[in-house]
């Protein structure tokens, strides 16, 4: 069975599929189902407080939009950024969108799969064509962006890194445009949201 042949299957038993309480919509990656748990209070509060931010940056045609499905059907991968940045007119498709037409992916760390984010993301963007990558982290309080596509190694991956607490701004550099996203006021997760002991 070809990798594109067992993304279908996976793609047409996803589509079918009603996830259970608690839990969003899966991904698709190494041809694997890769579910996650529905987002936290907090992380949703850092997505509005970040799509805000970029919304008043962008030129027209432009806009911030949430958990869409992008795929990469020859590369059997799926996946939902929590937010990405692109045009107006790539959002008009009838299918998942083209990853090639995202300048700027942005996933906020997850306390329960936080390799998702950091590895596998940091794996699939990259060959799926996305250039800039953002990952806010509000487990302790940190950002990592990365940019800059080459191959290493036989596969795709991103050349440059840039990891900073919150506090510092991160100042991403697109060819659509150059924009800054203050992380001060991003909220932390709680002992709670991270299964841990009330301190």
């Amino acid at each position: 069975m070809t990798q594109q042949t067992l993304y279908r299957r996976l793609r047409a038993m996803r589509d079918h599929f009603t996830p259970p309480p608690g839990f969003a919509w899966p991904e698709i990656s190494d041809g694997k189902i890769v579910m996650m748990l529905s987002p936290r209070p907090r992380h949703q509060l850092t997505a509005m407080r970040v799509r805000r931010q970029l919304d008043a940056q962008l030129s027209e045609g432009l806009a911030v939009f949430e958990a869409t499905d992008t795929d990469d059907e020859s590369l059997g991968t799926l996946r939902i950024p929590d937010l990405h940045v692109c045009t107006d007119e790539a959002m008009e498709t009838d299918g998942p969108l083209d990853p090639r037409e995202i300048a700027l992916a942005i996933e906020i760390v997850s306390p329960s799969n936080p390799e998702n984010d950091y590895r596998e993301k940091s794996r699939d963007y990259p060959a799926m064509g996305i250039p800039h990558y953002l990952i806010l982290d509000p487990r302790d309080g940190t950002w990592t962006y990365q940019w800059g596509i080459v191959r290493a190694e036989g596969r795709p991956g991103y050349d440059n890194r840039l990891h900073m607490p919150y506090g510092e701004p991160v100042t991403v550099v697109t060819e659509l445009g150059t924009w800054k996203i203050e992380t001060t006021e991003l909220p932390r997760y709680s002992p709670k949201d991270m299964g841990l002991a009330p301190e």
